[in-house]
């Protein structure tokens, strides 16, 4: 088997994984601002780098894994303005800040759970890190690299990059953009006027007078940029520099370019050695995001209850959905690409479990020495691929050429003893650890979505019928024990009745 081996996005060219402490790798990954609920392509990323975390451990590693959560501070630098999105849909839901973050974040967990996705080591959260940034923008300030203007503080980038450049750390190392470029195509953005340098990006913000969400800080109430709360919570528990840094592949730029600057600048270096960015989905050609209304949030994928959905699907079948394409490649979204999915998994499934009960007791020589070798092959390919930077789609591929061989056998079309002793117990050895210790696979029922669905809408008819009988008290029950087990109805315009899931 030959040794792992990652695409890391910083040189842009497939490198040998050799973690800086050997048996042990450090990992960050972006995770979500619970602004919202989270939607399909939050699902990629957080897919992706769950069966990272699952193939590093199953090489033997034992892996710090640690993904934030984004509750405060999360302005978009080449947005419309410059917002705190917490406090915008805090004030939008008639929430407390808070009371909205616990409400989002128990949603994402949910979803994750529904995924079957590993729980990270540490999930800092960034309200949670105030001191830590404050200290990190201090550091900044103090060499130079960022400077206030009435309550904000903005990164240098121009100094920056003069003085870093010459340590080949130039703003821009990771998204290969030239920063004379980067300035010409600038936007002209809120509070431009306050920058020495259009580039430069905030690492504190002044709050307005309405704005809920503050802290004190050496330089008045505010609140923490969005580049700054990674450098500083990666740094706290993984160090100066650690080994895999991933996230989507929107992220690189700013995001990530500001991350390095910041954190080089602190610790002089970058913070990580393996960069790893997964690739969008999209719906018709677009990436799928809020800013282009075309989110289908998790509730909805499983329900069904979206315009876009022609039903409901299993959350087995997102995840068998995701990991049918490389990470690094676009994923285009469509009905008949979920059904497909759908059908393959369970297809697959079916073969996985029929493997574990069959009983083959073959002589050490196969009776179809050719059918061993091709078995044998397949199965062993499935390290190769996955060594080959997380290589899911072949290893899939391999899985579905086996299963005809299953099948073969369960049938009598194959002899039992076509396949040798020890290629059978390799055989099984392997399509247990790819389909559930790795890939993270459940079997699933094979109605499951269509049948919940079904269920609530019998509910909601029946509802409608307790009211039109002005039965208020069964009307009001059915609704308030829906709502107990976290299924909200709401009535809408022309008598109809949605749901989602809280």
């Amino acid at each position: 088997m030959e040794a792992l081996q990652i695409y890391n996005s910083l040189t842009r060219k497939k490198e040998v994984f050799k973690s800086i402490t050997p048996g042990y790798v450090g990992m960050y990954v972006c995770g979500p601002t619970v602004s919202g609920e989270s939607h399909l392509g939050h699902a990629r990323p957080y897919i992706t780098f769950d069966v990272v975390n699952r193939y590093l451990q199953h090489l033997g590693y034992k892996v710090r894994y640690v993904r934030n959560i984004t509750d405060a501070g999360h302005f978009e630098e080449e947005g419309r303005e410059a917002e705190d999105k917490i406090s915008n849909k805090a004030f939008l839901e008639k929430l407390e800040p808070m009371e909205l973050v616990k409400k989002y974040t128990d949603l994402f967990h949910w979803g994750m759970k529904e995924f079957n996705t590993l729980s990270p080591s540490i999930e800092p959260t960034a309200t949670g890190h105030i001191v830590e940034q404050i200290e990190m923008i201090k550091k900044i300030m103090a060499d130079g690299y960022a400077y206030e203007v009435d309550g904000s503080v903005y990164f240098d980038v121009e100094k920056y990059n003069r003085d870093f450049s010459k340590k080949d750390l130039p703003y821009g190392i990771l998204s290969g953009r030239v920063l004379e470029d980067m300035q010409e195509s600038s936007r002209e953005l809120e509070n431009q006027e306050e920058k020495r340098n259009k580039v430069d990006f905030a690492l504190w913000k002044k709050a307005p007078a309405k704005h809920i969400m503050r802290w004190m800080s050496p330089w008045g109430e505010g609140f923490p940029g969005w580049h700054i709360e990674c450098s500083a919570m990666s740094t706290k528990y993984l160090g100066k520099e650690f080994d895999i840094h991933g996230g989507g592949m929107d992220l690189q730029f700013p995001h990530h370019e500001c991350e390095i600057a910041q954190s080089a600048v602190c610790n002089d270096k970058i913070p990580a050695r393996y960069w790893m960015h997964n690739n969008m989905i999209t719906i018709n050609g677009r990436k799928m995001g809020k800013s282009y209304n075309n989110i289908i949030k998790f509730t909805e994928l499983f329900s069904g209850n979206h315009p876009m959905l022609d039903q409901a699907y299993h959350p087995m079948v997102i995840r068998f959905f995701i990991l049918q394409t490389h990470y690094r490649s676009t994923l285009d979204f469509s009905n008949d690409a979920l059904k497909a999915a759908e059908k393959g998994l369970r297809r697959l499934m079916e073969g996985f479990e029929t493997l574990g009960i069959l009983n083959v007791e073959s002589p050490e020589n196969a009776a179809d020495a050719t059918l061993d070798k091709k078995v044998r092959s397949l199965i062993t390919e499935m390290d190769d691929f996955m060594n080959d930077d997380f290589g899911t789609a072949k290893v899939l591929a391999n899985l579905f050429e086996l299963v005809p061989v299953i099948n073969g056998i369960k049938d009598g079309h194959i002899k039992k003893d076509a396949i040798s002793q020890s290629t059978m117990e390799l055989f099984k050895k392997q399509m247990q650890l790819y389909v559930e210790d790795i890939f993270g696979l459940k079997k699933v029922s094979e109605h499951a979505g269509e049948q919940l669905n079904g269920v609530i809408q019998v509910l909601i008819e029946l509802r409608k019928e307790a009211k039109t009988k002005k039965d208020f008290v069964t009307s009001d029950r059915i609704r308030n024990e829906l709502a107990a087990l976290g299924i909200l109805l709401k009535d809408e315009k022309g008598g109809n009745v949605s749901y989602q899931f809280e």
